[in-house]
């Protein structure tokens, strides 16, 4: 057993999200890893990301051609959608809701920046998937995972439903 105190943060992050690569049985790109790993050890220090509302947040971004707050923006959804599923519903919005908005954030900046925002914005889901692996309670009820399958594609989704399905025939 390694002791996790030697290891710096960013290490930390990167074997965690390789770790939930593996379980949803993809390989990112390395710029994608690099980004997610780098958004993680961030986040731990903002503790107020999610004080103004994503609509919001865009609606403003857009207006002013802020590609900082497009990012914010997208990196909110992106946070939102892998490690806090549940605030969605807390909010009464599908989470297809705040994939759309991240989704858009990211695309808007491909435009003017490079194109690590369209990778961002085209692999959305699957980034989602991943955050979504890490998680202490990494398992989706069967409607939720229906509705990520059916909404946006999630393959780590579709998964859950086949275990959930299989579960229930018996393991058959």
């Amino acid at each position: 057993m390694r002791l996790l105190t030697n290891m710096n943060p960013m290490t930390l992050w990167q074997e965690t999200i390789r770790e939930a690569e593996g379980q949803c049985e993809v390989a990112l790109r390395q710029e994608l890893e690099t980004y997610l790993v780098t958004l993680l050890a961030n986040y731990v220090n903002q503790p107020d990301l999610f004080k103004q509302t994503v609509a919001i947040s865009f609606l403003e971004a857009q207006s002013k051609h802020d590609d900082l707050a497009l990012q914010r923006t997208g990196d909110q959804c992106l946070l939102v959608t892998g490690l806090f599923p549940h605030f969605t519903e807390r909010k009464l919005v599908k989470i297809n809701y705040f994939v759309q908005v991240g989704q858009a954030s990211y695309f808007s900046l491909s435009h003017r920046a490079n194109d690590l925002f369209a990778l961002l914005a085209n692999h959305f889901v699957t980034l989602m998937d991943v955050l979504q692996s890490i998680r202490a309670d990494a398992t989706l009820l069967p409607l939720e995972a229906y509705d990520q399958w059916n909404d946006l594609g999630s393959r780590r989704a579709l998964r859950i439903l086949e275990e959930y399905r299989a579960y229930r025939n018996g393991g058959r």
